[in-house]
C-alpha cells in the first residue's frame, strides 16, 4: 500500500501552512504526492444552484466532473471511509499519501505544535508518532525540527519510507502474449486487485500474486 503519513496538530497550529511547504519538497526530490484532509463535519463541494448541485438533489449517489484538465468524484457513503480506503480507491500513481489529520489513527504522525495554541503535544510516540516540528521545548522523545527547517521533514519522510520501496507492477499475457500496458493502467489495476485482496483472509501485503482469468464461452 501507498505509505501514508499524517499532520497533526491543534486547529489553528498550522498543519496546512506546513503541508503547502511540505509538498513541494517532496515532489522536488521526485515524487509524486496525494493529500488526504479530514474534516469532522460534512463538507460540501458543490454549490447551490449549480449543475452538480442538481444531479445530487434529484437523487444520485455519485456525481463526477470532467474537463481537459481536472476530474472530480462525490460519492454519498453510508459510513466514514478509513484512510486505507481512501487510498485503495482514489490514489492510483501517488508515491505518499500525506494525510492532514486522523490525529487517531494508527498511521505515523507528524505534528505540528504551538504551546501559544495548545499547551502540550497531543500526540506521543504512542500515538504512532514520529517526529514533532516547533519552535518550543517539548520532553518528547522523537526527532525535532524548527518551523523553517521543512527540507529535513521532507528527508526523514523519504528515509523512512520511500527509499526502499519498490513499486508493484503487474504483467498481462493474452494467449501468451504480453499485453503492453502503462503505468496508469498498472496501478489503476494494482489498486482494485489489492483493494479485494485486502478483505479475504490469508492475504498478506508484498506477497507474489498469481491471477489467472478464463473468459467462460471463448
Amino acid at each position: 500500500m501507498v505509505p501514508i503519513v499524517c499532520i497533526v496538530g491543534a486547529s489553528g497550529s498550522g498543519k496546512t501552512t506546513f503541508l503547502e511547504k511540505l509538498i513541494p519538497m517532496m515532489r522536488d526530490r521526485g515524487y509524486q504526492v496525494g493529500t488526504i484532509k479530514h474534516d469532522a463535519h460534512n463538507f460540501s463541494m458543490d454549490h447551490e444552484g449549480k449543475d452538480t448541485w442538481r444531479h445530487r438533489n434529484a437523487g444520485a449517489q455519485t456525481i463526477a466532473i470532467s474537463s481537459p484538465t481536472q476530474a472530480a468524484t462525490i460519492r454519498t457513503t453510508a459510513q466514514e471511509l478509513s484512510l486505507s480506503e481512501l487510498v485503495v480507491r482514489y490514489f492510483w500513481q501517488e508515491d505518499i499519501i500525506l494525510a492532514e489529520g486522523y490525529k487517531r489513527s494508527s498511521y505515523p504522525k507528524i505534528e505540528i505544535f504551538r504551546s501559544a495554541v495548545e499547551a502540550r503535544p497531543i500526540c506521543t510516540p504512542k500515538d504512532h508518532l514520529i517526529a514533532i516540528v516547533t519552535d518550543d521545548e517539548t520532553d518528547l522523545d522523537v526527532p525535532t525540527f524548527p518551523f523553517d527547517d521543512v527540507s529535513q521533514v521532507a528527508d526523514l519522510i523519504a528515509e523512512r519510507y520511500l527509499k526502499e520501496r519498490k513499486r508493484p507492477r503487474i504483467l498481462v499475457h493474452v494467449n501468451g502474449k504480453k499485453l503492453p500496458m502503462n503505468d496508469f493502467v498498472q496501478d489503476f489495476l494494482i489498486g482494485g486487485i489489492r483493494g479485494m485482496l485486502s478483505s479475504l483472509r490469508g492475504w498478506k501485503e508484498g506477497e507474489k500474486v498469481d491471477l489467472h482469468i478464463t473468459w467462460e464461452g471463448r
